[in-house]
């Protein structure tokens, strides 16, 4: 009895240290995120956004921190990204917006000039991100980027960056050439796979 006790102790020993060993790495897929403003549904939906992701949000080394304010425009800029509070009410519907916006940090934080030039050709895009050149956002390939990565890692019907058209913003490669590409330029073998989440 005394015998079974001690095994029992052990085992339970052994799976709370395996969670633990486990449990940082399964956060930092989710990217490494803090929050300015927001109540905590809108929070939830943008852990929910990087979760349902295939993307592995930890490439991106810096902390980003995440300003939740209504009538606001979504956009990002190294290390910060800003999200209309209106949208996230609107749940699953602004999980690609999340999505396209912390995309943006990988171009920040991973991507050199030689990287955007490659990925431009494949993308498409008259220039990267230079927007004093007035152009539509689909012209841009830093936002054709963004777009790609959010539709390429969640490619479900509920996914507002799903494109109708190769000429759509996220349209002007397939999904799997897209992982494939991405992979290559950031020399992570593990972004070509998707694991698809309801």
């Amino acid at each position: 009895m005394l015998r079974q006790m001690a095994l029992r102790l052990y085992l339970l020993t052994f799976a709370a240290l395996v969670a633990l060993t486990l449990a940082p790495a399964a956060f930092a897929r989710g990217g490494n995120i803090q929050f300015d403003g927001g109540t905590a549904y809108q929070r939830t939906q943008v852990r929910e956004a990087l979760s349902i992701s295939s993307f592995d949000w930890s490439v991106v080394p810096t902390r980003v921190t995440v300003h939740i304010a209504h009538g606001i425009e979504s956009e990002a800029t190294p290390g910060q990204i800003w999200l209309d509070a209106g949208l996230l009410d609107a749940g699953r519907f602004s999980w690609g917006v999340v999505q396209h916006e912390y995309a943006h940090q990988v171009d920040f934080s991973l991507f050199t000039d030689a990287i955007r030039a490659r990925v431009q050709t494949q993308l498409g895009g008259r220039t990267w991100c230079n927007f004093t050149a007035g152009l539509a956002h689909a012209d841009y390939g830093c936002e054709r980027f963004a777009s790609t990565l959010a539709w390429a890692y969640w490619p479900s019907a509920d996914n507002c960056m799903r494109p109708q058209s190769k000429r759509d913003e996220s349209g002007g490669m397939t999904p799997v050439a897209f992982r494939a590409l991405l992979a290559s330029v950031l020399e992570k073998p593990a972004l070509r796979r998707l694991t698809v989440r309801a």
